[in-house]
């Protein structure tokens, strides 16, 4: 289980490394001392399981957790606090865990018990046919079967599906390793539904598109993606 600790305090990381060292499931992926250095790290990251200080200057632990629920594939949370005044806040975000500082071997090993064997490719299994995005400061998600395809924008990849289009931040590469079973790659800017596509057609200048069902855009394939489009075909 690969996981990150976020805590302002040096002593409280220091603490819980010590206190993990014991398990011989866990790998330690990196360490964060405030929400935005931890929100960096989870994305490049992507662990399965974060242990989360509720209580940090600038943005709160409860803040970050809301972020990170917007995560393609949202990492377990076990929150640290030395107030458990918190632990409704904390339920209300799907907490995994709550630990109450200072804490204790036996508590925290109690609490990854409690998770089981979760692992961010059984979550990907439970999530996998949907996707999240946010709209107007609401969180949604799209069935992967109502997607056509994926298109990067900029800084930011966009979902064209039957109901319309969102923008989400996830990468094309991020997509494609998460979800390599439903989509397939057929341009650096895009990815397609593979139950979606009707045919590939040949133009009259040399080039290819993929024709998709119930979408009415036909998709350019580059030259260097033709080859493996043709054997996912």
């Amino acid at each position: 289980m690969n996981i990150l600790i976020v805590d302002d305090e040096p002593l409280a990381r220091v603490r819980l490394k010590r206190l993990l060292t014991n398990s011989q499931t866990i790998r330690l992926l990196g360490e964060a001392s405030n929400g935005r250095e931890a929100l960096q790290l989870a994305k490049k990251q992507i662990p399965d399981l974060v242990f989360l200080d509720v209580d940090m200057p600038g943005m709160s632990g409860l803040e970050v957790a809301k972020e990170l629920n917007f995560s393609a594939v949202p990492p377990a949370i076990i929150f640290t606090t030395a107030h458990p005044e918190h632990a409704l806040d904390a339920i209300g975000l799907n907490a995994a865990g709550y630990l109450v500082k200072p804490i204790s071997e036996q508590s925290l090993y109690k609490a990854i018990e409690q998770l089981g064997r979760l692992t961010r490719v059984q979550v990907q299994k439970q999530h996998m046919n949907k996707i999240s995005y946010q709209l107007a400061g609401t969180l949604k998600s799209i069935e992967m079967e109502s997607i056509f395809y994926f298109s990067a924008e900029e800084k930011y990849t966009k979902i064209v599906f039957e109901e319309g289009d969102a923008l989400i931040e996830q990468s094309l590469k991020q997509l494609e390793a998460l979800y390599q079973t439903f989509i397939l790659r057929i341009h650096r800017n895009t990815l397609v539904n593979r139950s979606k596509i009707i045919a590939l057609h040949s133009q009259s200048n040399g080039h290819h598109v993929i024709q998709l069902q119930g979408c009415d855009e036909l998709l350019p394939v580059s030259r260097r993606e033709l080859r493996a489009v043709k054997d996912a075909l």
